[in-house]
């Protein structure tokens, strides 16, 4: 038996080619984008406006490609955990965070990661699959609050950049008219620094962009994180320097503060060096406890302090709210270690040179 297509995740060009492969008029395409991303329908016989012949055509072709959380965990400060199944046997979370006037989803773009980030529980899980633009949709489609959201952040499972052609797939559903028509400016994706898809992403989208930095200092962050064996910091600022930056489309650096490693004014000296001709901001985050991990966390004054002295050096920075550590689901947290994974060595890690 073959295997149905996932409409689910599909482009307009995609769906184009699809229709036109079954002989369907062109304009289905349009009608099938406004079922899938517009309107909330469980099936294909939901698709009134297709023809009875169209809708069971597709019916014995395609499916729809949804599915649901398998589990929820509720924090006590509001944030929800979400558990998908994806793939054979594989699991990702998702993470939702309520606010007055903000509600975030924090997205995954992989079934664990390679890149091998210390302080990261998924970079300590591994790698097991790259997700499709649907899985990675499906998250924002298939949570309870889904029609609530005003904000998503790439920046649950897994590099984004690692898996840039489904990312970019999913950002153009999000952001196209006939898609979820969500403005860009509500969108933003994280990267450990993978130079090439962090330009192409920056080329081929308008959505924010946000740098795990950790540290100033190379030998510091190649400790840390392998990605600055094959894309030193260097070669990322320089690259960062080449486009311009607003207020309109943000670039931020994320640094986790990690007690006596990263914490000193030698810190804040060689930050404000590397950010001199960028608009940007430094979103200074806590370090959250995980088994077997030699990291420590800064007290709040410390990171009070750090943040007060790059704001006198006219360098924005903030420190960003911790939400849903009673449920694993804070920053560095999420890790489905029941999954299979695949083992890599350094030699076929993507992150090493």
């Amino acid at each position: 038996m073959y295997k149905k297509i996932q409409l689910f995740g599909l482009t307009l060009s995609e769906l184009h080619c699809i229709c036109k492969d079954m002989r369907l008029p062109s304009f289905t395409a349009r009608q099938l984008c406004d079922w899938l991303y517009k309107k909330r329908i469980t099936s294909i016989d939901e698709m009134t406006n297709l023809s009875l012949k169209s809708r069971v055509l597709l019916q014995e072709h395609c499916e729809l490609g949804l599915s649901n959380p398998i589990k929820v965990q509720q924090s006590q400060d509001g944030t929800k955990k979400y558990l998908f199944s994806v793939g054979e046997d594989h699991t990702i979370e998702t993470v939702y965070m309520p606010g007055k006037d903000r509600h975030t989803l924090c997205v995954s773009s992989q079934v664990g990661c390679r890149m091998g980030c210390q302080f990261c529980a998924t970079g300590q899980q591994g790698f097991a699959d790259n997700l499709t633009a649907g899985d990675i949709l499906n998250q924002v489609r298939s949570i309870q609050e889904s029609e609530q959201l005003t904000n998503i952040v790439y920046m649950g499972m897994g590099e984004p950049f690692d898996n840039t052609d489904e990312v970019l797939k999913s950002l153009e559903i999000l952001t196209s008219d006939w898609g979820y028509a969500w403005s860009p400016r509500r969108i933003n994706v994280s990267t450990v620094g993978i130079v090439p898809d962090m330009v192409r992403f920056i080329e081929q989208s308008q959505c924010h962009l946000a740098i795990s930095l950790h540290s100033p200092f190379d030998y510091e962050r190649q400790k840390m994180m392998p990605v600055q064996n094959k894309y030193p910091l260097k070669e990322v600022f320089k690259t960062l320097k080449n486009y311009n930056w607003s207020q309109q489309r943000r670039l931020s650096f994320e640094y986790i503060m990690f007690a006596g490693i990263n914490d000193t004014s030698l810190h804040v000296d060689a930050l404000c060096k590397q950010m001199k001709g960028l608009f940007c901001r430094i979103n200074l985050i806590k370090f959250h406890d995980q088994p077997g991990q030699e990291f420590q966390a800064c007290t709040e004054d410390k990171m009070i302090d750090f943040r007060d002295k790059l704001n006198d050096r006219g360098i924005i920075a903030t420190i960003r709210q911790s939400r849903g550590e009673d449920i694993l689901a804070a920053c560095g947290l999420l890790a489905t270690l029941h999954n299979k994974t695949v083992t890599y060595d350094d030699s076929t890690r993507t992150c090493q040179s």
